[in-house]
């Protein structure tokens, strides 16, 4: 599950995308929310609470085609909430009278339409992420080495993926590894050094950060391309021979200039924001 923050008319609604089934699922506190206008979500909560009471007594199929999902929390923690997919919100829409109601349906219906032209064409999803980062405030330099490193991580995981790994442990554990071995931090390491915690750690890098990182997995991925391993240690092995190529670079680059690669810089603190530098 993909999630992510939409906007409808300034207000926020978590959304998670499902590849397998290509399908939306909406938190539905949010969508009451917007219908109800309601800014205090435990009176959303509440008008949830006494609709699906009422839907169920009606014998309504809807509320049993609801799921639980986790989705990022006003306290950034991941927390499970009522979702449901598009054709179920439109059936929830239709039973909380609203003025907003036909605005909300045609919303819904536009994120679903990009999202589909985006899965037939990739560089509307490219062009997407372009206005997402400009509407953030990043420079264009950096969207564009962000967007690369974007493409060279996919190339990654599509190797990984020929070889059978699997998304989730086995991908955490050798990008772990790669970071480790070029950065001289983990993951989570690298995420507390900035002052990460639910925020994507590549959105916090600087140009250097992002230039080495694109290093390491794409000699990863060199690497992989011509060993052919089998067997995930030698997979372990192979990340760190291409996070040690990274390393190298970045020791040599520390030594030119005196200045450390990996910094505590991140987007709260104006990194890369309205300005083009050469961080």
């Amino acid at each position: 599950m993909e999630n992510k923050l939409q906007l409808f008319d300034s207000q926020h609604i978590r959304t998670a995308w499902n590849e397998t089934n290509e399908e939306w699922y909406f938190s539905i506190i949010d969508v009451i929310a917007v219908l109800t206008e309601q800014t205090d979500e435990l009176r959303a909560r509440k008008y949830w609470n006494k609709l699906k009471q009422r839907l169920k007594e009606e014998g309504s199929e809807t509320v049993t085609n609801c799921h639980q999902l986790k989705m990022p929390a006003k306290d950034n923690k991941m927390r499970f909430t009522d979702v449901a997919s598009t054709e179920h919100i439109f059936r929830i829409i239709q039973s909380v009278p609203s003025p907003k109601a036909e605005p909300f349906k045609v919303w819904m219906a536009e994120i679903a339409k990009q999202r589909l032209d985006q899965l037939q064409d990739p560089e509307l999803s490219i062009e997407q992420a372009m206005t997402d980062y400009k509407r953030l405030g990043y420079s264009d330099s950096w969207i564009n080495q962000r967007l690369k490193s974007i493409e060279i991580r996919k190339e990654l995981t599509d190797e990984w993926k020929r070889h059978g790994l699997k998304e989730g442990q086995q991908f955490a554990t050798l990008t772990d590894i790669i970071t480790k071995s070029w950065s001289g931090k983990t993951t989570k390491e690298y995420k507390q050094f900035k002052g990460l915690k639910k925020e994507n750690l590549r959105d916090n890098m600087t140009n250097k950060e992002l230039v080495l990182s694109m290093l390491a997995e794409l000699s990863t991925k060199e690497i992989s391309e011509t060993t052919n391993p089998e067997t995930m240690a030698e997979h372990q092995n192979i990340a760190r021979q291409g996070g040690e190529i990274a390393k190298n670079a970045r020791l040599e680059l520390e030594q030119k200039t005196g200045k450390k690669v990996v910094t505590s810089l991140n987007v709260k603190q104006g990194l890369l924001l309205n300005t083009d530098n050469s961080n």
